[in-house]
């Protein structure tokens, strides 16, 4: 546990909101085949949209940068920021869909694969991010990943850094960037496929995780965060080099936005003032709750559920 600083605190995270349509099924159909599958549900997602959620769930203060489209889809995103207390600074497009995702998940096992078209926010310019660069100066950390484009978020770091604000990179889905961003980086989020692409080496182990962790440092990052799925995370920096183990919080239901629960309880908890290695333990308790449940937002746990997880494991 650690002691929360509620004198000032916030997160902002610029990112995508899209509708989650998963379905269950044993496996995925090839090329011109047909599988059955055993259910279908449709939900909040994206992955900005789903840290800001895990983040204010978790206790933070949060605002939300993105686009959306006039649809029921747009209105679903609105109604749900509302009820989650997310302040947004969110236009909609009367010319373009709001974003969506399949996501296919292994009924058995709970693995997933997705694909997700961004819709509305595909349209967010680097325009977009500096007219909201009050929210971004405003706050204690800010976030943001790669389903908007690279040029975009890119800005928002920039902004991030110039005003003393604490930033995280979570470069999902590992797409092409700007080698300039990793020094905007005071964490880099990467799960182990992403740490991978980024580096070109192989992240199979901790020891291999720690030489990839090596890698990012050397580009120019503050701190490489790399989650490791069923095996936890590594907080590695010139600092520390630490193992945070993973929490046991029941059975796995399903993996999809168990990442972005861990990087939107690892903002708060760095927006509340916890030392990396705390706030990274909270991420980790966070993103164990989730995969517990169905969904990716709707999955995410309460500050009261979180508590009483690292309560067990103190």
């Amino acid at each position: 546990m650690y002691t929360t600083n509620t004198s000032q605190h916030g997160v902002t995270v610029l990112g995508i909101y899209v509708a989650d349509l998963a379905f269950r099924a044993a496996g995925l159909p090839g090329i011109g085949e047909t599988v059955a599958g055993s259910s279908f549900a449709m939900g909040p997602g994206g992955k900005g949209s789903n840290q800001a959620v895990a983040a204010a769930r978790a206790g933070g203060k949060v605002t939300f940068i993105s686009k959306l489209g006039k649809d029921a889809f747009g209105d679903a995103a609105l109604a749900l920021w509302a009820q989650e207390g997310i302040t947004i600074q969110v236009s909609q497009l009367a010319d373009a869909a709001t974003g969506a995702a399949f996501i296919f998940v292994q009924e058995t096992t709970g693995d997933n694969a997705i694909i997700v078209s961004p819709g509305a926010a595909a349209h967010i310019q680097v325009s977009d991010v500096e007219a909201a660069a009050s929210a971004i100066q405003g706050a204690r950390v800010f976030m943001t990943q790669l389903e908007q484009s690279a040029a975009a978020a890119q800005r928002g770091l920039e902004i991030a850094r110039a005003a003393g604000t604490t930033t995280i990179f979570n470069p999902a889905p590992a797409l092409a960037f700007d080698d300039a961003v990793y020094a905007l980086c005071d964490y880099i989020t990467p799960n182990e496929h992403e740490a991978a692409a980024l580096t070109g080496l192989p992240v199979g182990n901790l020891a291999q995780a720690r030489k990839a962790g090596d890698a990012l440092l050397a580009k120019g990052v503050g701190c490489a965060l790399i989650t490791l799925g069923a095996h936890g995370a590594l907080l590695h920096s010139a600092q520390e080099s630490v193992h945070i183990p993973p929490f046991e919080a029941g059975h796995v239901v399903e993996t999809a936005g168990a990442g972005d629960a861990f990087n939107g309880g690892f903002a708060t908890a760095l927006a509340e003032g916890a030392s990396p290695r705390a706030a990274a333990r909270f991420g980790s308790a966070v993103a164990a709750i989730s995969v517990t449940r169905a969904g990716t937002a709707p999955s995410m746990p309460t500050r009261a559920e979180v508590d009483a997880l690292l309560r067990k494991y103190a």
